[in-house]
Protein backbone atom coordinates (compact mmCIF):
# COMPACT_ATOMS: atom_id res chain seq x y z
CA UNK A 1 0.00 0.00 0.00
CA UNK A 2 3.11 2.22 0.79
CA UNK A 3 4.44 1.97 -2.48
CA UNK A 4 0.93 2.62 -4.62
CA UNK A 5 1.04 6.16 -2.39
CA UNK A 6 4.49 6.70 -3.05
CA UNK A 7 4.10 6.41 -6.71
CA UNK A 8 0.86 8.49 -6.48
CA UNK A 9 2.72 11.09 -5.03
CA UNK A 10 5.90 10.80 -7.51
CA UNK A 11 3.17 11.35 -10.03
CA UNK A 12 1.71 13.86 -8.94
CA UNK A 13 4.74 15.54 -8.59
CA UNK A 14 5.55 15.07 -12.47
CA UNK A 15 2.33 16.33 -13.27
CA UNK A 16 3.02 19.55 -10.88
CA UNK A 17 5.97 20.20 -12.63
CA UNK A 18 4.61 19.70 -15.99
CA UNK A 19 7.48 16.49 -16.65
CA UNK A 20 5.85 15.67 -20.33
CA UNK A 21 6.55 19.63 -21.88
CA UNK A 22 10.15 19.35 -20.93
CA UNK A 23 10.60 17.81 -24.61
CA UNK A 24 10.11 21.67 -25.37
CA UNK A 25 13.59 22.06 -24.14
CA UNK A 26 15.31 20.49 -26.69
CA UNK A 27 16.13 23.56 -28.41
CA UNK A 28 19.12 23.61 -26.22
CA UNK A 29 20.82 21.17 -28.84
CA UNK A 30 19.96 22.87 -31.70
CA UNK A 31 23.59 24.84 -31.21
CA UNK A 32 25.83 21.63 -30.22
CA UNK A 33 24.17 19.75 -33.63
CA UNK A 34 24.15 21.79 -36.45
CA UNK A 35 27.56 23.00 -35.32
CA UNK A 36 28.45 19.43 -36.17
CA UNK A 37 29.73 18.82 -32.43
CA UNK A 38 27.24 16.62 -31.29
CA UNK A 39 29.47 13.47 -30.68
CA UNK A 40 32.23 15.99 -28.76
CA UNK A 41 31.77 14.64 -25.46
CA UNK A 42 32.63 17.73 -23.30
CA UNK A 43 30.59 19.75 -25.40
CA UNK A 44 27.79 17.09 -25.42
CA UNK A 45 27.84 17.02 -21.79
CA UNK A 46 27.61 21.07 -21.46
CA UNK A 47 24.63 20.64 -23.53
CA UNK A 48 22.37 18.06 -21.46
CA UNK A 49 23.87 19.90 -18.31
CA UNK A 50 22.21 23.21 -19.96
CA UNK A 51 18.83 20.90 -20.88
CA UNK A 52 18.32 19.62 -17.67
CA UNK A 53 19.12 23.56 -16.23
CA UNK A 54 16.37 24.24 -18.44
CA UNK A 55 14.06 21.73 -17.31
CA UNK A 56 14.36 22.87 -13.49
CA UNK A 57 13.62 26.02 -14.89
CA UNK A 58 10.58 25.33 -17.14
CA UNK A 59 8.65 23.59 -14.43
CA UNK A 60 9.57 26.68 -12.12
CA UNK A 61 7.95 28.39 -14.44
CA UNK A 62 4.93 26.07 -15.34
CA UNK A 63 3.98 25.72 -11.06
CA UNK A 64 4.09 29.37 -10.78
CA UNK A 65 1.39 30.14 -13.34
CA UNK A 66 -0.77 27.51 -11.81
CA UNK A 67 -0.66 29.59 -8.97
CA UNK A 68 -1.46 32.83 -10.92
CA UNK A 69 -4.10 30.62 -12.37
CA UNK A 70 -5.43 28.80 -10.05
CA UNK A 71 -8.29 30.66 -9.61
CA UNK A 72 -9.13 30.06 -13.47
CA UNK A 73 -8.00 26.89 -13.91
CA UNK A 74 -10.47 25.19 -11.38
CA UNK A 75 -13.45 26.73 -13.77
CA UNK A 76 -11.58 25.20 -16.86
CA UNK A 77 -13.26 21.64 -18.10
CA UNK A 78 -9.19 20.23 -18.53
CA UNK A 79 -6.88 22.64 -16.56
CA UNK A 80 -9.17 21.88 -13.38
CA UNK A 81 -7.37 18.33 -12.99
CA UNK A 82 -4.23 20.08 -12.30
CA UNK A 83 -2.41 19.49 -9.09
CA UNK A 84 -3.28 22.78 -7.61
CA UNK A 85 -6.27 23.28 -8.92
CA UNK A 86 -8.13 20.24 -7.83
CA UNK A 87 -6.61 20.54 -4.67
CA UNK A 88 -4.27 17.79 -4.75
CA UNK A 89 -1.02 20.20 -4.33
CA UNK A 90 -2.02 23.56 -1.97
CA UNK A 91 -0.86 27.02 -2.77
CA UNK A 92 1.67 26.88 0.07
CA UNK A 93 3.17 23.99 -1.00
CA UNK A 94 3.46 24.98 -4.84
CA UNK A 95 4.69 28.51 -3.59
CA UNK A 96 7.29 26.79 -1.65
CA UNK A 97 8.43 24.45 -4.32
CA UNK A 98 8.46 27.68 -6.75
CA UNK A 99 11.01 29.12 -3.98
CA UNK A 100 13.24 26.06 -3.53
CA UNK A 101 13.38 25.31 -7.23
CA UNK A 102 14.30 29.06 -8.13
CA UNK A 103 17.11 28.90 -5.24
CA UNK A 104 18.76 25.79 -6.68
CA UNK A 105 18.01 26.53 -10.62
CA UNK A 106 19.62 29.63 -10.40
CA UNK A 107 22.34 28.45 -8.00
CA UNK A 108 23.30 25.80 -10.57
CA UNK A 109 23.19 28.25 -13.53
CA UNK A 110 25.92 30.20 -11.86
CA UNK A 111 27.97 27.02 -11.09
CA UNK A 112 27.56 26.90 -14.76
CA UNK A 113 29.03 30.23 -15.54
CA UNK A 114 28.07 33.72 -14.94
CA UNK A 115 26.67 34.13 -18.85
CA UNK A 116 24.38 30.69 -18.05
CA UNK A 117 23.53 32.09 -14.95
CA UNK A 118 22.03 35.69 -16.48
CA UNK A 119 20.44 33.74 -19.58
CA UNK A 120 18.70 31.57 -16.74
CA UNK A 121 17.99 35.09 -15.04
CA UNK A 122 16.55 36.55 -18.10
CA UNK A 123 14.56 33.36 -18.85
CA UNK A 124 12.34 33.09 -15.26
CA UNK A 125 12.04 36.78 -15.59
CA UNK A 126 10.32 36.44 -18.82
CA UNK A 127 7.85 33.14 -17.50
CA UNK A 128 6.76 35.33 -14.09
CA UNK A 129 6.05 38.46 -16.57
CA UNK A 130 4.37 36.67 -18.76
CA UNK A 131 2.34 34.95 -16.36
CA UNK A 132 0.96 37.90 -14.73
CA UNK A 133 0.67 40.27 -17.55
CA UNK A 134 2.21 39.46 -20.94
CA UNK A 135 -0.18 36.27 -21.63
CA UNK A 136 -3.22 38.53 -21.19
CA UNK A 137 -2.69 40.68 -24.21
CA UNK A 138 -3.33 39.23 -27.90
CA UNK A 139 -0.09 38.65 -30.39
CA UNK A 140 2.30 39.98 -27.54
CA UNK A 141 1.47 36.27 -25.67
CA UNK A 142 2.32 34.25 -28.64
CA UNK A 143 5.33 36.78 -28.91
CA UNK A 144 6.48 36.40 -25.52
CA UNK A 145 6.26 32.39 -25.86
CA UNK A 146 8.42 32.35 -29.27
CA UNK A 147 11.31 34.27 -27.26
CA UNK A 148 10.71 32.01 -24.95
CA UNK A 149 12.23 29.29 -27.41
CA UNK A 150 14.52 32.21 -28.57
CA UNK A 151 16.25 31.83 -25.54
CA UNK A 152 15.99 28.41 -24.64
CA UNK A 153 17.94 27.75 -28.24
CA UNK A 154 20.37 30.88 -27.16
CA UNK A 155 21.34 28.71 -23.58
CA UNK A 156 22.68 26.32 -26.04
CA UNK A 157 24.91 29.00 -27.58
CA UNK A 158 26.40 30.13 -24.21
CA UNK A 159 26.57 26.80 -22.73
CA UNK A 160 28.82 25.37 -25.76
CA UNK A 161 30.33 28.60 -27.65
CA UNK A 162 29.31 27.58 -30.73
CA UNK A 163 26.81 29.92 -32.87
CA UNK A 164 23.64 28.65 -34.49
CA UNK A 165 22.98 30.25 -38.17
CA UNK A 166 20.78 33.68 -38.76
CA UNK A 167 18.44 31.25 -40.79
CA UNK A 168 17.81 28.47 -38.11
CA UNK A 169 17.15 30.94 -35.43
CA UNK A 170 14.82 32.96 -37.34
CA UNK A 171 13.43 28.73 -38.24
CA UNK A 172 13.04 28.86 -34.10
CA UNK A 173 11.30 32.39 -34.13
CA UNK A 174 8.58 31.54 -36.95
CA UNK A 175 8.49 27.87 -35.92
CA UNK A 176 7.59 28.50 -32.27
CA UNK A 177 5.08 31.88 -33.37
CA UNK A 178 3.28 28.83 -35.71
CA UNK A 179 2.97 26.72 -32.58
CA UNK A 180 1.84 29.20 -30.09
CA UNK A 181 -1.11 30.73 -32.86
CA UNK A 182 -2.00 26.96 -33.67
CA UNK A 183 -2.40 26.47 -30.03
CA UNK A 184 -4.60 29.76 -29.96
CA UNK A 185 -6.79 28.58 -32.57
CA UNK A 186 -7.60 25.56 -30.98
CA UNK A 187 -8.10 27.19 -27.54
CA UNK A 188 -10.73 29.29 -29.00
CA UNK A 189 -12.38 26.52 -31.09
CA UNK A 190 -12.57 23.88 -27.87
CA UNK A 191 -13.42 26.39 -25.11
CA UNK A 192 -14.57 29.76 -26.66
CA UNK A 193 -13.23 33.34 -25.64
CA UNK A 194 -13.48 32.56 -22.09
CA UNK A 195 -11.15 29.99 -21.75
CA UNK A 196 -8.22 33.20 -21.60
CA UNK A 197 -7.96 36.64 -21.63
CA UNK A 198 -5.86 37.08 -24.61
CA UNK A 199 -8.83 35.11 -26.52
CA UNK A 200 -11.33 38.33 -26.04
CA UNK A 201 -9.40 39.99 -28.70
CA UNK A 202 -8.70 37.24 -31.18
CA UNK A 203 -10.39 36.41 -33.66
CA UNK A 204 -11.13 33.00 -36.21
CA UNK A 205 -9.35 35.41 -39.43
CA UNK A 206 -6.80 36.93 -37.41
CA UNK A 207 -5.34 33.03 -35.95
CA UNK A 208 -6.08 32.08 -39.37
CA UNK A 209 -4.16 34.93 -41.11
CA UNK A 210 -0.87 34.32 -38.58
CA UNK A 211 -1.24 30.87 -38.17
CA UNK A 212 -0.20 30.56 -42.72
CA UNK A 213 1.83 34.01 -42.11
CA UNK A 214 3.74 31.92 -39.86
CA UNK A 215 4.35 28.83 -41.48
CA UNK A 216 5.01 29.82 -44.49
CA UNK A 217 7.35 32.08 -42.93
CA UNK A 218 8.56 29.01 -41.53
CA UNK A 219 8.90 27.26 -44.29
CA UNK A 220 11.34 30.08 -46.22
CA UNK A 221 13.46 30.91 -43.04
CA UNK A 222 14.67 27.01 -42.85
CA UNK A 223 14.76 26.90 -46.96
CA UNK A 224 17.53 29.90 -46.63
CA UNK A 225 18.89 27.92 -43.72
CA UNK A 226 19.45 24.64 -45.82
CA UNK A 227 20.34 26.83 -48.85
CA UNK A 228 22.89 29.50 -47.76
CA UNK A 229 24.79 27.71 -44.97
CA UNK A 230 27.61 25.28 -46.63
CA UNK A 231 28.07 21.88 -44.61
CA UNK A 232 32.19 22.14 -43.89
CA UNK A 233 32.05 17.87 -44.19
CA UNK A 234 34.79 18.35 -40.87
CA UNK A 235 32.89 16.05 -38.99
CA UNK A 236 31.61 14.02 -41.49
CA UNK A 237 33.20 10.52 -41.61
CA UNK A 238 33.32 9.57 -45.27
CA UNK A 239 33.24 12.92 -47.16
CA UNK A 240 36.85 12.41 -49.03
CA UNK A 241 35.20 9.66 -50.40
CA UNK A 242 32.11 11.12 -51.74
CA UNK A 243 34.10 14.22 -53.24
CA UNK A 244 36.16 12.09 -54.71
CA UNK A 245 32.65 10.10 -56.73
CA UNK A 246 30.57 13.24 -56.61
CA UNK A 247 32.86 16.85 -57.13
CA UNK A 248 32.69 19.58 -54.72
CA UNK A 249 29.92 17.33 -52.68
CA UNK A 250 30.82 19.52 -49.80
CA UNK A 251 29.54 22.27 -51.48
CA UNK A 252 26.27 21.11 -53.16
CA UNK A 253 23.20 21.89 -51.35
CA UNK A 254 22.65 18.71 -49.99
CA UNK A 255 20.91 20.07 -46.60
CA UNK A 256 17.84 21.02 -48.96
CA UNK A 257 17.11 17.50 -49.19
CA UNK A 258 15.31 17.99 -45.58
CA UNK A 259 13.05 20.50 -46.53
CA UNK A 260 10.16 18.67 -47.35
CA UNK A 261 10.15 16.91 -44.15
CA UNK A 262 9.80 20.63 -42.48
CA UNK A 263 6.59 21.20 -45.48
CA UNK A 264 5.28 18.01 -44.77
CA UNK A 265 5.85 18.18 -40.62
CA UNK A 266 4.01 21.78 -40.79
CA UNK A 267 1.13 20.26 -42.52
CA UNK A 268 0.30 17.73 -40.63
CA UNK A 269 0.36 19.72 -37.78
CA UNK A 270 -2.24 22.19 -39.57
CA UNK A 271 -4.29 19.27 -40.32
CA UNK A 272 -5.01 18.16 -36.82
CA UNK A 273 -5.89 21.44 -35.91
CA UNK A 274 -8.46 21.77 -38.53
CA UNK A 275 -9.66 18.23 -38.44
CA UNK A 276 -8.94 16.86 -35.19
CA UNK A 277 -8.27 20.38 -32.89
CA UNK A 278 -5.80 18.64 -30.95
CA UNK A 279 -3.43 21.93 -31.57
CA UNK A 280 -3.94 22.91 -27.69
CA UNK A 281 -1.75 20.95 -26.37
CA UNK A 282 1.65 20.69 -28.57
CA UNK A 283 3.84 18.76 -26.97
CA UNK A 284 0.89 15.46 -26.97
CA UNK A 285 0.50 15.93 -30.66
CA UNK A 286 4.14 15.93 -31.44
CA UNK A 287 4.88 13.06 -29.16
CA UNK A 288 1.15 10.72 -30.18
CA UNK A 289 0.72 11.21 -33.95
CA UNK A 290 2.48 8.47 -35.84
CA UNK A 291 2.81 10.50 -39.14
CA UNK A 292 4.52 13.32 -37.12
CA UNK A 293 7.00 11.18 -35.34
CA UNK A 294 7.72 9.34 -38.18
CA UNK A 295 8.72 12.80 -40.32
CA UNK A 296 10.43 14.32 -37.27
CA UNK A 297 12.37 11.25 -37.18
CA UNK A 298 13.20 11.27 -40.77
CA UNK A 299 14.28 14.67 -41.09
CA UNK A 300 16.70 13.87 -37.74
CA UNK A 301 18.03 11.16 -39.00
CA UNK A 302 18.82 12.56 -42.63
CA UNK A 303 20.63 15.60 -40.75
CA UNK A 304 22.86 13.63 -38.98
CA UNK A 305 23.70 11.78 -41.61
CA UNK A 306 24.47 14.91 -44.06
CA UNK A 307 26.05 16.78 -41.13
CA UNK A 308 28.37 13.44 -39.54
CA UNK A 309 28.66 10.96 -42.28
CA UNK A 310 28.39 11.66 -45.21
Amino acid sequence: MQVVKTDNRLLLVMRLLRVNQWIKNLVVFTAVIFSGELFNQPVLIETVGAFFLFCLLSSTSYVFNDIVDYPNDKKHPIKRFRPIASGKVSIQEATFTVFILVIISLVLALLFSVQFFFISLLFLALHIFYSLYLKNHPIIDIFSISLSFMIRAFAGVVATGFAIPIWLMFTIFFGSLFVATVKRDAELTAYGRDARASLMSYREHLLGFLTTTFATSTILAYSFYTYFERISGEHAQFSEFFNQIIPQFEARKWMMVTIPFVVYGIARYAQLLYDKSEGERPEKTITKDKPLIITMGLWGLTVILLLYIL
